[in-house]
């Protein structure tokens, strides 16, 4: 089933010129950027995208973490593209990630861990409208 996710490079990966490695990894595995977008994001964009999160202890490192410099902000289309996406990040700590993982090569540390990609169809959807126009839903 083709589908859409969304998808972040974070500072650390843009601070550290991977845009070219990552979006071509995500290429190589059958994903095709349909939206793109770089961006620093402010403060309230950040406080409000990871609000899920903002009972739990990192939310705060996560929100200066993720505005402490430009982002590239993604759309990613392709089959199964939300599980294939999660497969090509790795898990959230570079330590636990799979070898040859994007977190596994080039995340530093659980709190920069280079990569954000949706976790569900319903996330993918609330994700993408935040920073994209409605019609890129789909």
């Amino acid at each position: 089933m083709t589908e859409r996710t969304f998808s972040i490079i974070k500072p650390d990966g843009v601070r550290r010129n991977l845009i070219g490695r990552i979006v071509g990894r995500f290429e190589e595995e059958g994903l095709k950027v349909v939206a793109a977008q770089m961006k620093r994001l402010g403060r309230y964009e950040a406080e409000g995208f990871y609000a899920i999160h903002k009972e739990r202890p990192f939310f705060g490192e996560l929100v200066e973490s993720v505005t402490s410099g430009p982002v590239l902000l993604m759309v990613l289309e392709g089959e199964n593209a939300i599980l294939k996406n999660r497969e090509i990040m790795g898990a959230t700590n570079p330590a636990d990630a799979a070898e040859g993982t994007i977190r596994k090569l080039y995340s530093q540390s659980i709190g920069e861990n280079t990569v954000h990609g949706s976790d569900a169809p319903e996330t993918a959807a609330t994700e993408i409208a935040w920073f994209f126009a409605q019609s890129l839903v789909g």
